[in-house]
């Protein structure tokens, strides 16, 4: 059976999982990321900020597209903030980790839900029930960088389409590996009001 770590690139060194000297974080169960604009107090090395700051720390609405600047870790076992340097609108290949030690019968998949039971896609930020409108932007970069001002693919449940095979289609892993994405948030000029949501990132995959 296949197990699986996921971590993040702590780091402003794009280089893969394991390298020495690179502040690879592995996530605990209890482990989330912060996505907002940055303030004093959600930053990196800060304590995990209350839901008052992160509310303060915000991105403003503007009524003009804008992709989301800052993504961190919520280190709970160090209650830190770590900020994940290389995530985002940037041409980086090794920011999101996701590290197999066994071969997976099926290609591993990244997904994003309302909720943990994996059965709707309907938050504003998943698209308000369309998908193709999710905010949530993802690509796979096991194979290679994404390019600047990568497009990605939407995000949102396990429609055709909406979800990133993380070993770039080429189907299952025939042995250990570590697979790669990059992420992304981009808020439409529709958006009107302020939310706090809190989707969920899953890997799916079969194990032999």
């Amino acid at each position: 059976m296949a197990n699986l770590i996921v971590a993040l690139n702590c780091s402003a060194t794009d280089a893969e999982y394991g390298t020495p000297g690179v502040d690879w974080v592995d996530m605990s169960a209890n482990d989330y990321l912060v996505f907002s604009a940055g303030s004093d107090s959600v930053a990196d090395g800060e304590a995990i900020p209350s839901q008052a700051q992160l509310n303060q720390a915000g991105v403003v609405l503007t009524g003009i597209e804008q992709t989301v600047s800052k993504y961190f870790l919520a280190d709970i076992s160090d209650n830190l903030l770590k900020e994940i340097n290389l995530m985002g609108n940037q041409d980086k290949r090794y920011v999101m980790a996701f590290d197999f030690d066994d071969a997976t019968a099926t290609e591993p998949t990244l997904e994003m839900w309302d909720d943990a039971t994996m059965l709707t896609t309907t938050g504003i930020t998943l698209g308000d029930g369309t998908p193709s409108n999710s905010w949530w932007k993802g690509v796979p970069t096991t194979a290679g960088s994404p390019g600047s001002s990568w497009s990605g693919t939407a995000l949102a449940g396990s429609g055709s389409g909406r979800y990133l095979n993380l070993n770039n289609g080429s189907g299952a892993l025939a042995s250990a590996d570590t697979l790669y994405c990059n992420l992304k948030i981009v808020i439409p000029a529709s958006a009107s009001s302020g939310i706090n949501a809190q989707p969920k990132i899953v890997v799916k995959y079969a194990s032999n």
